[in-house]
């Protein structure tokens, strides 16, 4: 009955003109980021970030989430009708999407995606809904010690699940957790290094450093690719599946949800991981092997709804424990902060509205999707057609705009800046900007949690391996590391992330 109550709530909130107005927008902004090569959900949410600022905390989160699903709906589009993944979880529904689309079913490939990732969306939100208040009755027994343990396993978890080399991941983590530190310390209130830049004794903000390595950075590396431009190789056709192809896709539309709940919950790329495990899982399990990669309905159906499963299911340890999975979910910890909502179990009570209005939304956000995906393919495809090099000058106009209205300050345009400049070069060094982005949303509130545990035990470091909780933590992250040492393990992960890429 109180699941019912709140779920009520969340109905009144989500449906309300003004939420459902920005979650038409992020699904559509979503679908279209998806639709177009070389910008992903990532430097949309942060070039969008400083709007969250004028916005109501409801509506701004609404709309970044829709963005966040949105994209993984859009990047199918053109991964089957011309063979570019718009988004990084599309790679897989390129291998039979497209070849469906060749064998003249482009219209049935894209319902058995659209469907599937409706119905994974679906059942990823009564996932969340479920899941989120009791793992959230268990954070309210956590304490200072028990967060930072936590957070500790989740930056581990991280850099474990984290694509290219192990010591890079861990590096981008320390320089994140690094950039945490600067400005003024909490409890002593004395300046650190800020290197007698008054402006850095706030910090550094995390708007522009999210907007310099996700979406200057992004604009420098792809303008560096020349303008790649296919045309349809055939027409959309009648967008009905037949009986075969909806008996070879619903099976796997089915495995593919309930893969990407489980795996969507892990810190690290839970959606891109989940669609290459699922492809993988559906031609182990076919009787008939060989038809994948020749345009299977599986190989399609699988992947796609592990996709949109595993994208939804990482809100869970962000709504229910405040710790982000990703760098998606790092942005919207950012957004929350914006407003001055501490993200953790306590929004639940604190902010209901806001916990049960997003949950809600993101089913009604999935109803829209299919009807934005199916009616408007057309459109989305003559999108195409726009060179990059008229597309970013006002991509960068529009990031140099947000960070500015921020804080009203031109040093923060400096700042953006610098780290699009330091994000190109990691680009091209094949360090990731993710595991940043997690250090420096972490790195606060865990030196915060560690010097309270230190104050609450009188000094004694021992605190955190007394408490049975902590010390259960923090002996699940020293497993991860042992195994992820192990050389079996090593080469594994080293082989799925070859495959990936």
């Amino acid at each position: 009955m109180e699941l019912i109550e709140h779920l009520m709530l969340g109905f009144s909130v989500a449906l309300s003109l003004e939420n459902l107005a920005y979650c038409l927008l992020g699904c559509i902004l979503g679908t279209l980021i998806g639709v177009l090569p070389g910008v992903g959900p990532v430097p949309t949410i942060a070039m969008l970030l400083p709007i969250t600022y004028v916005l109501p905390p409801v509506a701004g989160l609404i709309m970044l989430a829709g963005i966040y699903y949105g994209a993984a709906y859009g990047g199918s589009t053109t991964a089957i009708l011309v063979a570019l993944p718009g988004e990084t979880s599309a790679v897989v529904t390129v291998l039979d999407g497209h070849q469906m689309a060749r064998n003249g079913r482009a219209g049935a490939a894209l319902a058995i995606a659209a469907l599937g990732s409706f119905f994974a969306g679906c059942v990823a939100t009564l996932v969340i809904a479920g899941f989120a208040p009791p793992l959230a009755e268990v954070a309210f027994k956590f304490g200072p010690a028990e967060y930072f343990s936590l957070m500790v396993l989740g930056l581990i978890g991280a850099v474990v699940l984290a694509s290219g080399s192990l010591p890079k991941a861990i590096c981008m983590i320390l320089l994140g957790l690094l950039l945490g530190m600067v400005g003024t310390d909490v409890n002593s209130g004395v300046a650190r290094y800020d290197f007698g830049i008054p402006e850095l004794q706030d910090g550094i903000d995390f708007a522009a450093v999210a907007m310099g390595v996700f979406g200057f950075a992004e604009i420098m590396s792809n303008l560096e690719l020349k303008d790649q431009r296919v045309d349809l190789t055939s027409k959309v056709g009648s967008l009905y599946p037949n009986k075969q192809e909806f008996k070879e896709a619903w099976p796997a539309c089915v495995r593919g949800t309930a893969l990407g709940c489980c795996l969507g919950i892990l810190p690290g790329g839970g959606a891109v991981l989940s669609s290459f495990a699922s492809y993988t899982l559906e031609k182990k399990l076919s009787k008939t092997p060989e038809r994948f990669g020749k345009g299977h309905p599986a190989g399609l159906a699988g992947p796609e709804s592990a996709n949109n499963a595993g994208s939804q299911a990482s809100f869970i340890p962000l709504l229910t424990l405040g710790i982000p999975g990703n760098a998606v979910t790092a942005l919207m910890i950012g957004a929350m902060t914006i407003h001055n909502i501490q993200p953790g179990p306590q929004v639940m009570t604190s902010h209901p509205d806001l916990f049960w209005g997003l949950i809600v939304s993101m089913w009604i956000g999935n109803l829209m999707l299919v009807v934005l995906n199916l009616p408007l393919v057309g459109l989305w495809v003559k999108l195409l057609n726009v060179p990059y090099r008229i597309l970013f000058p006002a991509i960068l106009v529009f990031c140099t705009i947000g960070v500015y209205t921020l804080n009203y300050n031109v040093f923060d345009i400096w700042m953006t800046a610098a780290f699009g400049l330091l994000g190109y070069i990691w680009a091209k060094l094949k360090c990731e900007g993710a595991p940043l982005l997690l250090g420096l949303v972490l790195g606060p509130m865990m030196e915060e949690n560690f010097r309270r545990a230190l104050l609450l035990a009188r000094g004694d470091y021992t605190t955190f391996v007394t408490r049975p909780l902590s010390m259960s933590l923090l002996i699940a992250a020293a497993i991860l590391v042992v195994l992820v040492a192990l050389p079996s393990i090593k080469k594994k992960r080293e082989e799925a992330f070859v495959d990936e890429g």
